[in-house]
């Protein structure tokens, strides 16, 4: 098939949830034999052109500012998709759906990732969060498949817009990176430190974490990983209420974000808005304890394979269950052995290509189209995937 991803940064992935997934599905669909393309924001993307990990690169400009950039970008891609002769046009995040029917007229199969509430987040003003919940509503309409990355939003679609939706996840590696370089370089010791990794923007809760972790008795120190556009602001009102245990390394990529993963005591994942998080995922790859939010999304990913803190009084709460975890490093070895399985018995990145191919076959056949688990239990029995019930069974 000749497939197309729009709508996010680009690949490599360098920011966020959204780039990884494009960059780890995509390979795979080429390695099987796939003709796949993303879409690179040219000034994002400068030193990768042509091909990537099998896949062509088409690099496009944007209008840099907040609130255009993405549509922008999305609709240059979209000109161009109409004159590839795709079978396959896969869009991500909600706020591009007005552009997402316009592929169907060059005879395309569509699909749109509508992720969580993009309307929740803080960055937003009044006018754009009511654009996104707009494009909620018509995301509906314009798509062939709606992809719900969580449960909870399937429901979530089902409840409000009465709208069938497809549950497919993000998925991760089981993997770490024993070296150390990266610790030396930003000042830290194995298992000495605790772990933050995401988008710098105010919805993902980070001064939050600061403030927990300040309250901490505790020798160890906070790494926090990221960055974000359009967030100087933010950046030095997070800067101005750490302290010197708290340590900015801005993006980290590769064998530094494995490094810094790998040796991590645990990952802090404070999020205030539902939907599944990739970093998350790849953290449980990793094999760290994780401690999130108790929310549905994250309750649904992580099950009994890491600690929750309460998401109504979060000011309490966080800090509480990080002095727990610090305090008892047995119950954090213990949350460490089971992280990876959940990952080896469901969120494999290379089940979820499976699955995707399929759904992409399905949905140019115009055959009907099946939810994750369903295709799961079906390749259980077909071809011997050692798929247990604790996998599709409800966290």
């Amino acid at each position: 098939m000749k497939i197309a991803f729009l709508g996010s940064r680009g690949i490599p992935a360098r920011y966020s949830g959204f780039e990884t997934f494009y960059e780890q599905l995509g390979a795979r669909l080429a390695a099987r034999g796939h003709d796949v393309t993303v879409y690179n924001r040219r000034h994002f993307i400068k030193d990768v052109r042509g091909h990537y990990r099998g896949m062509r690169l088409v690099s496009l400009p944007s209008i840099r500012t907040k609130h255009l950039e993405t549509l922008s970008h999305t609709f240059l891609s979209t000109l161009h998709a109409l004159t590839q002769g795709y079978d396959i046009v896969y869009y991500c995040i909600v706020g591009n759906s007005p552009l997402v029917w316009l592929p169907r007229l060059a005879g395309a199969r569509v699909l749109l990732n509508v992720d969580g509430q993009d309307w929740a987040r803080e960055k937003w003003g009044r006018f754009a969060r009511a654009y996104q919940r707009g494009c909620e509503r018509l995301a509906v309409h314009s798509a062939q498949a709606l992809i719900a990355d969580a449960k909870v939003i399937q429901r979530r679609y089902a409840e409000l817009y009465r709208a069938a939706t497809i549950f497919a996840p993000y998925g991760a590696n089981v993997a770490r990176d024993e070296g150390t370089e990266a610790l030396e370089k930003w000042g830290v010791k194995p298992r000495q430190y605790l772990f933050y990794v995401g988008r710098f923007v105010p919805e993902n809760c980070i001064g939050l974490l600061i403030r927990s972790f300040l309250r901490l008795r505790t020798d160890m120190k906070l790494v926090l990983v990221g960055d974000a556009p359009y967030a100087d602001a933010y950046k030095k009102t997070l800067q101005k209420i750490a302290d010197q245990r708290v340590v900015f390394t801005g993006y980290a990529f590769g064998r530094d974000y494995a490094q810094l993963s790998s040796h991590a005591y645990a990952a802090i994942q404070p999020s205030a808005v539902d939907g599944t998080r990739p970093a998350l995922l790849d953290q449980l790859g990793f094999g760290n304890c994780v401690l999130v939010r108790n929310s549905p999304a994250n309750s649904e990913v992580v099950a009994d394979c890491g600690a929750y803190f309460d998401a109504q009084d979060p000011e309490a709460d966080l800090p509480a269950k990080l002095q727990q975890l610090v305090d008892q490093p047995a119950a954090v070895e213990a949350f460490r052995a089971r992280a990876a399985s959940r990952i080896e018995k469901y969120y494999h990145w290379d089940w979820i290509a499976a699955f995707y191919e399929n759904l992409f076959v399905r949905l140019k056949q115009g055959s009907p189209l099946v939810s994750y688990d369903d295709y799961l239990q079906s390749a259980a029995r077909t071809t011997g995937l050692p798929c247990s019930k604790q996998g599709f069974a409800e966290p």
